[in-house]
Formats: structure tokens, sequence, C-alpha cells
């Protein structure tokens, strides 16, 4: 029997040394961590290399969220223009015009309607300045994908 418990007392005694092994690594690696900007960096790296590659997301075709923000965002633009038209402010009405225009899911039929409640010569003003908001959208698009080709 004093052998049983010796040897469970030296079993348990391993244990108990290798915890408090365990737990003071564990100690200075944080130690290390907090104090060292090269250990931190080279430990991101390493977890950079190990993680797979993350796959795109699928792309959704239709999100009700974003649709109902852009629906949002498209009465605002023309409650905004309609606002400035009012008020005799019509460059910014003409862009809130078209920021509307652009976002609308029937563009064809808000112009219909653009040229049914809209003077003549504010809509062919209207009509005028829509090609160089395009071309405004179409930069901004280019740029950005230009950054998010930058990995940097």
């Amino acid at each position: 029997m004093p052998s049983v418990r010796l040897g469970v007392g030296l079993l348990a005694g391993l244990a108990a040394g290798g915890a408090v092994v365990l737990l003071s690594y564990c100690v200075y690696l944080d130690w290390r961590r907090h104090r060292d900007p090269a250990f931190r960096r080279r430990l991101q790296d390493k977890r950079r290399a190990g993680q797979p590659k993350a796959q795109a997301p699928a792309r959704q075709l239709w999100d009700p969220v974003k649709k109902e923000e852009l629906q949002e965002y498209f009465f605002r633009e023309v409650q905004m223009g309609k606002l400035c038209l009012i008020r005799g402010e019509r460059g910014m009405g003409f862009e809130h015009l078209t920021n509307a225009l652009l976002v609308c899911e029937q563009p064809k039929e808000l112009l219909m309607f653009f040229k049914k409640t809209l003077p003549p010569e504010v809509f062919q003003m209207l009509l005028d300045k829509i090609p160089l908001i395009c071309q405004q959208l179409e930069e901004t698009c280019r740029s950005t994908e230009h950054l998010k080709d930058d990995p940097d």
C-alpha cells in the first residue's frame, strides 16, 4: 500500500509541477507579447500565414436591407431636389434629382414623371445634367475599384 500512495503522490506532484510550468510559460508569453512589438508582429505574421485564404462570400442578388436603404435614399433625394428647386437652388436640385435617377429601379418612368411635373426648361436642364453626373459616378467607381485592388 505504501508504494501505491507514493506513486499517487508522485503523480500528483508531477501534475502540479506541470501545471505550474505551464502557467509560468503562459504568463511569460503574455508579458513578452505586451512588451515586444516585434514579437507581436511575428506572431501576427504566423497567424496570417497559417490561416487559409478567406473565400469571398457569395453575392446576393437581392438584399432587402440594401433595397430599403436605396428606397429611402431615393425618396430623400427626390424630396431634397424638389425643395431645392422650390427655393431656386437649381444646381443642387438637379444634383439631387439626378442622384435619385441613378438609384431608381425604373429610370424611364421617373423621367416621364419629371417631364410631366417639371417645367420644360427645368426638365431640359435636368436632361443636360445627367451625362455629367453619370461621368462623375463612373470616375468614382473607377477610383474605388483602384483602391480595392491595392493591398495596402
